[in-house]
């Protein structure tokens, strides 16, 4: 077990008591009934919106390079919907941590459970992306199969402990890895385990090659198909989405990629770039726009982002 998944007494320094408060306001919010929750977090949204901000001009940005057919007040209605994503998001991340199970099913409906069963002990990984949703996404999973995940440790420790047990609570025997582990990874999943993992974003020039991303060149992690050589995993795409009206989150695990990898890089990522292409397109207002997803450009070429402040 990791340092950050035991509870350790300088977490009771004062410097951590408003975070603290602020976690114990957060549990508190997520006892609410569900179409409570969903309208304060289209109100948390609309102010996020409405008050801007660097990781609106990374949005804006992102959407305009994406979505170069799009109009100018389509692009502005998707930016709306996907600051109102994030508000809601704050609280499905509590729901997910600290809702019992029973609660959790009663509003999760899961697709393609046979393609899990069908591994038979065999290692794999669960291709997700970064929907605002994917807390959820991975606790509904969870209370069903022992899976593991990976995670960026957070600066703030108290926040970072109650991150990692809130990811744990539906599994205790699972392990959430440091980004960097990735020796960790290969040997769980030579031993048959499950694990969560996004290859969506921009991880630097030195863990990627430049592929095709909405008809723009990005740099594609090319982690995804090593995980799969050299622990001879299995690579189930898995979806998760909001349904409108309060209805719940409809989570599918795809059937396994066939023929991956190839063992040509950049066709590889090419592969799982035109996954996470069509998992987005599936519902773009709840995707996370706001990663710089085009920071590490060809030699020569200029960032596309502002600089921050």
């Amino acid at each position: 077990m990791n340092d950050n998944q035991q509870f350790q007494w300088k977490y009771l320094h004062p410097r951590y008591w408003l975070t603290w408060l602020g976690m114990g306001c957060w549990r508190l919010s997520v006892m609410l009934p569900y179409p409570v929750m969903m309208w304060l977090g289209k109100q948390l949204g609309l102010l996020m919106h409405k008050l801007g901000g660097y990781r609106y001009q990374i949005a804006e940005v992102n959407l305009k390079l994406c979505f170069p057919e799009m109009t100018d007040s389509e692009r502005k209605q998707l930016l709306r919907d996907n600051f109102i994503s994030y508000g809601i998001a704050f609280f499905e991340v509590g729901l997910a941590w600290w809702w019992s199970t029973e609660r959790l099913n009663k509003h999760t409906h899961i697709e393609g459970m046979e393609h899990i069963d069908a591994l038979d002990g065999r290692g794999a990984l669960l291709m997700a992306i970064h929907y605002t949703t994917l807390e959820v996404g991975a606790s509904a999973l969870s209370a069903r199969y022992s899976i593991d995940g990976m995670y960026r440790p957070h600066k703030n420790a108290v926040y970072d402990y109650v991150q990692s047990k809130g990811r744990r609570t539906r599994n205790p025997v699972g392990v959430v890895y440091p980004r960097e582990d990735v020796r960790g990874m290969f040997k769980a999943l030579r031993q048959g385990r499950i694990i969560w993992y996004a290859p969506d974003q921009d991880y630097g020039r030195k863990q990627s090659v430049f592929a095709s991303f909405f008809g723009v060149t990005a740099a594609s992690v090319t982690a995804t198909a090593r995980f799969a050589k050299i622990g001879n995993a299995a690579v189930l795409p898995f979806s998760h989405v909001r349904l409108p009206d309060n209805q719940g989150y409809r989570i599918i695990i795809h059937p396994p990629l066939e023929n991956y990898p190839v063992g040509d890089d950049v066709a590889d990522a090419e592969t799982v770039n035109r996954h996470v292409e069509a998992f987005i397109l599936e519902q773009p207002d709840q995707y996370m726009w706001v990663h710089r997803r085009f920071k590490t450009r060809p030699e020569g070429e200029e960032r596309p982002y502002p600089k921050k402040p």
